[in-house]
């Protein structure tokens, strides 16, 4: 648990709210590349963020010091974009397309046909994400979006951590084996 961000909370729980933007900023960038693959769509993805930090903030005073706040948080995120998804009726990547760009990571750079090599790829994966259990599918999601380690995704999935490993590495074997078969 980062002792740093539980300060930072309590914080903003003792009337420092102007704080919250502190965690906004450390936290929003890796949120709308987990709700984007998610729901596939940049604005539903910018509206579960921001509902999330809206959330969080109005729920401020639940947080409990003894809990990592980066848990608290993205428990927050997943619930929403759980109920977002459910709301589309599912259709989630199946609008991916150039008006629907995912939130660009430090250091993207890119013109022409990498770019366009990037977005077919990026529609292949969330297309293939959305074909696994979604337990798999966000575990994977909170590693490689999110950045998490297996502890937070097993704290913020409410699993043990051979649980979170297992959800992991089960998703990323069915993607092989769904890319390979989409080779064939």
């Amino acid at each position: 648990m980062s002792h740093d961000e539980r300060d930072l909370f309590l914080r903003i729980q003792r009337g420092e709210t102007a704080r919250f933007d502190e965690l906004v900023r450390r936290y929003q960038p890796k949120f709308l590349r987990f709700a984007f693959s998610k729901l596939g769509n940049r604005e539903a993805a910018v509206d579960a963020v921001q509902e999330a930090f809206l959330s969080a903030f109005a729920a401020r005073d639940t947080y409990r010091s003894e809990y990592a706040v980066s848990t608290w948080m993205w428990t927050i995120l997943i619930n929403l974009c759980r109920r977002h998804g459910e709301r589309a009726g599912r259709r989630q990547t199946e609008t991916l397309d150039a008006r629907h760009e995912p939130p660009a990571r430090a250091g993207d750079t890119g013109g022409g046909l990498q770019k366009l090599l990037l977005e077919e790829q990026s529609e292949m994966l969330s297309r293939l994400m959305t074909e696994l259990p979604e337990p798999q599918s966000d575990a994977i999601r909170l590693r490689f979006f999110g950045d998490l380690s297996y502890e937070e995704i097993a704290q913020t999935m409410q699993s043990s951590l051979s649980g979170a490993k297992k959800r992991v590495k089960l998703g990323l074997l069915a993607l092989a084996e769904r890319l390979r078969q989409h080779e064939e």
